[in-house]
């Protein structure tokens, strides 16, 4: 149990942290909805480490967000944009969906959850094309870095079988590549 106080505190740190530096670093409209991205980024980080589901409800919250911070890079242009957003957001949620049908065909089980391949979608829409691929590929690289050390420093066995949260990984990643896009790559 005290394990999961400090893995609580942490995460709440790291969230007030991510919402503080959204804020700063991002002023105005975009900055308090990457704030709301990386409260939502958080509480889909614990919910899906502890029971291995991404809640619906988050997923929509997240989702409802990325179309207000969508219509905010370009008000003047806002169906064009958001219908933009939507794509990228479809085309993302099917290409998971491929990988969820795929490996339960080839496996005969699930690989990645429905939840991921909603939390996906949501990534495409709060992302641009590049970053998109940049949050996925941060999430993929930390996911194996944590279980590489969770196995060889743990000496806890992992096997094809182990299961991975990936929505720990990429709902951070998400915020942590949104970040990266509004403060290095959007001129506004």
């Amino acid at each position: 149990m005290r394990h999961a106080n400090w893995a609580n505190a942490a995460a709440g740190i790291a969230a007030l942290a991510a919402v503080i530096v959204s804020i700063l670093a991002v002023p105005g409209l975009r900055g308090v909805l990457g704030a709301g991205l990386a409260l939502i980024a958080a509480a889909i980080a614990i919910i899906d480490a502890r029971r291995f589901i991404i809640p619906d409800e988050l997923n929509a919250a997240a989702l409802v967000l990325a179309l207000a911070h969508a219509w905010a890079l370009a008000p003047h242009a806002a169906m064009e944009v958001v219908g933009l957003a939507l794509l990228r957001g479809a085309v993302l949620a099917l290409l998971f969906l491929g990988l969820h049908l795929i490996y339960r065909r080839l496996r005969g089980r699930d690989g990645i959850g429905l939840g991921d391949v909603k939390l996906a979608g949501v990534a495409g829409v709060w992302l641009d094309w590049l970053t998109t691929t940049l949050a996925i590929e941060i999430a993929a690289l930390a996911a194996l870095a944590f279980f590489a050390v969770w196995h060889f420093a743990g000496g806890r066995a992992v096997s094809v079988t182990t299961r991975v949260p990936f929505g720990v990984f990429l709902a951070p990643a998400i915020w942590l590549a949104w970040l990266i896009e509004a403060v290095f790559l959007t001129s506004l």
